[in-house]
């Protein structure tokens, strides 16, 4: 099973193959509540690391999902559109949002992998 790298701004990403599949963790979505709408890049959008890729709104806020690494977008999860609550049902499964194709492998050492993510979590407490 590929390995699952995370950002201090709650975006999760697993790679297979080059290509980054990017979704917020569940922490982030128990913090924004019930997710009602999801904004996706469109394919063949250039992100780079931290760059706006994506809007999630929920009852309670909007807030933006970050591109974790550099590359270009090759998909969305339509899915999400129709139904944005998978965001809170499976946020790091069905509830993906993009994927990308990176440009810069070399970025991945900037990101935390699970133990290093859950202790900045506990950190926040």
């Amino acid at each position: 099973m590929a390995e699952r790298k995370y950002t201090k701004e709650h975006e999760w990403l697993v790679i297979e193959a080059g290509v980054a599949t990017v979704g917020i963790t569940d922490y982030a979505q128990g913090q924004l509540g019930d997710v009602v709408y999801v904004e996706l890049p469109k394919a063949g959008t250039k992100v780079v690391p931290m760059g706006q890729a994506a809007v999630v709104e929920s009852v309670k806020a909007a807030s933006e999902v970050y591109a974790p690494l550099s590359g270009e977008v090759v998909g969305a999860n339509a899915e999400l559109e129709a139904n944005p609550a998978l965001v809170n049902s499976d946020p790091q499964g069905a509830g993906w949002f993009f994927k990308i194709k990176l440009s810069n492998p070399a970025e991945l050492s900037e990101l935390m992998d699970e133990a290093a993510y859950k202790a900045h979590v506990a950190s926040l407490a």
